[in-house]
C-alpha cells in the first residue's frame, strides 16, 4: 500500500522485542494454567498483568459465576471457573477494536507435559505457546507498538483474556458478548497454521450429557425386576453415531461413556457424553432436533428415564458478509509486510465463533504460526512472534488512522 511507509517506524520498533517476548513466552508456558486448575489460572494472571501495565489501559479482573457439569456418577455439580482480565482503553474514540484470547489450557495439573523446550532454532515445544499464551504476548506487542504511534487516539480497544475457552467459554460468552456489542470489529489470537494459513469459516459446537436412569436388581436373583441403564446408554449411543452422514457436514462423536459397576448388579446410573459440529445453523435445529427425539425414545423405555444436560456454546461461522470482507482487507495488509494471507475452513470452533453470533465481524488466527495443538508436541515457530504482532499493530494503527472501510462502522455504540 502505498501509505505504508508512515506506519513502518513504529511495526520497526518492535523487532528489539523478539528476546523479551520468547523468554516471557518460555516462563508462561512452564504455568500450569489448565481449565480445572484454578491456582494455576491465578498464577497466570499475576504473570499477565504486570506485563499488559506498559499499556497504561484501565484494568478489570471478573469474577465468573459457577457453572454446572454431570459428574460420573450422574449428578448435576458445580463447576469453577477462572478470572476474566479485561484491559480497555479510550471507548469514546472513533473506532472500537475488541481483541481476544484466552489463558487456559487443555493440559491439566497432572499432566506429564510441562516444560517448553527449544527444538531448534525456529521451534518452541511447550503447553500453550501456539494455544494460546504467544496469542497473548502477539496482543501485547502490537499494542505496544500502536500506544507508541500517533494513530493511537482514533482507535479504542478492549482486551478479554478468559480462563475457559478450552472447555466452551460457558462462563465467559456473556462477557464477550456484551463487549462484541460495541465493537466495529474483533481480532481473536488463536495460532495460525505453521505456514501462516488462518481459519475462515468454522463449525459450531455443543458439548452434551445424558443422564440416564434405571433400575438396580442382583443380576442373579432377580435380574428381570432390574433396568439397566448401561443397555439404554448402548441404544443412546448407536441412535446417535446413525445420525453422522444425515444431517449435512454434522458430525456426532461419542467421547466417554459412564457408569455400572459390579457385574452381579443391573447398573442403575448411566452418563453418556458426546460433541457434535456443525456447519450452519440450520444443521444446528437439525441435530438439536434430533438430539431430542432420542432422549423422548430413551424416556419410553420400560423404567428408564433420561435427561439431557449441555448446548450448543459455539455457533457457526461462516466466511461471509462482513467477516468474508475483514480477510480480504487484512490480506491487503499483509501484502504491506510481504505475508501471504490465506485462509481455509475448519470443524475446530474458537471464541470468534462467539463473537459472530453476537454480531461481530472478526478474523480469528492471528496468533503466532504454530502447530499440534492440544498434544505434548504442540510447537510455535519463534520467528512469527514479532511477525504476527506486526500485522495486528498495521491492522490496529491503518483502523486508527482512519482505513478502516466504512462498511465495518457501527451506526451507534
Amino acid at each position: 500500500m502505498t501509505d505504508y511507509a508512515k506506519f513502518q517506524p513504529w511495526l520497526d520498533w518492535l523487532d528489539p522485542r523478539h528476546e523479551q517476548t520468547l523468554d516471557r513466552l518460555k516462563a508462561w508456558s512452564a504455568i500450569n494454567s489448565g481449565s480445572a486448575n484454578i491456582d494455576g489460572l491465578a498464577q497466570m494472571a499475576d504473570a499477565i498483568l504486570p506485563a499488559f501495565a506498559e499499556l497504561d489501559a484501565k484494568t478489570s479482573i471478573i469474577d465468573l459465576p459457577d457453572g454446572e457439569a454431570v459428574s460420573p456418577a450422574g449428578d448435576v455439580v458445580p463447576v469453577r471457573f477462572g478470572k476474566i482480565l479485561h484491559f480497555h482503553k479510550r471507548p469514546q474514540a472513533p473506532v472500537r477494536a475488541l481483541l481476544c484470547i484466552h489463558y487456559d489450557t487443555v493440559f491439566g495439573i497432572d499432566s506429564a507435559f510441562q516444560t517448553p523446550r527449544m527444538v531448534d532454532d525456529n521451534t518452541l515445544n511447550g503447553p500453550g505457546v501456539a494455544d494460546a499464551k504467544g496469542g497473548i504476548l502477539t496482543i501485547l506487542n502490537a499494542l505496544a507498538a500502536l500506544e507508541r504511534s500517533p494513530f493511537a487516539n482514533g482507535i479504542g480497544w478492549d482486551v478479554i483474556l478468559n480462563p475457559d475457552e478450552e472447555t466452551g467459554s460457558m462462563g465467559s460468552a456473556p462477557f464477550l458478548a456484551e463487549r462484541a456489542r460495541t465493537a466495529d470489529f474483533g481480532m481473536i489470537f488463536e495460532p495460525a497454521l505453521a505456514d501462516g494459513t488462518l481459519a475462515g469459516a468454522r463449525k459450531g459446537s455443543g458439548n452434551f450429557s445424558v443422564r440416564i436412569r434405571g433400575k438396580a436388581a442382583h443380576a442373579g436373583r432377580e435380574f428381570y425386576a432390574g433396568r439397566s441403564a448401561m443397555v439404554a446408554a448402548a441404544h443412546c449411543v448407536s441412535a446417535l453415531h446413525a445420525l453422522n452422514g444425515s444431517i449435512g457436514d454434522a458430525t456426532f462423536n461419542i467421547g466417554k461413556i459412564d457408569g455400572g459397576g459390579p457385574v452381579n448388579v443391573v447398573p442403575e446410573n448411566a452418563v453418556v457424553r458426546f460433541n457434535v459440529r456443525v456447519a450452519s445453523h440450520d444443521e444446528r435445529h437439525r441435530a438439536e432436533a434430533a438430539i431430542a427425539n432420542i432422549i423422548n425414545d430413551l424416556n419410553n423405555l420400560d423404567g428408564i428415564s433420561a435427561e439431557l444436560h449441555g448446548r450448543f456454546g459455539r455457533a457457526p461461522k461462516e466466511m461471509a458478509g462482513k467477516t468474508r470482507d475483514l480477510f480480504e482487507w487484512v490480506r491487503e495488509l499483509g501484502g504491506d509486510l510481504d505475508l501471504d494471507i490465506a485462509w481455509k475452513a475448519t470443524g475446530g470452533c474458537c471464541d470468534g465463533n462467539n463473537l459472530a453470533e453476537a454480531g461481530l465481524p472478526n478474523i480469528d488466527t492471528l496468533g503466532v504460526r504454530g502447530g499440534l495443538i492440544h498434544s505434548d508436541q504442540e510447537f510455535a515457530k519463534t520467528d512469527s512472534l514479532i511477525e504476527r504482532a506486526k500485522l495486528s499493530a498495521l491492522i490496529l494503527m491503518k483502523a486508527g488512522a482512519g482505513a478502516l472501510p466504512a462498511s465495518f462502522m457501527k451506526t451507534e455504540n
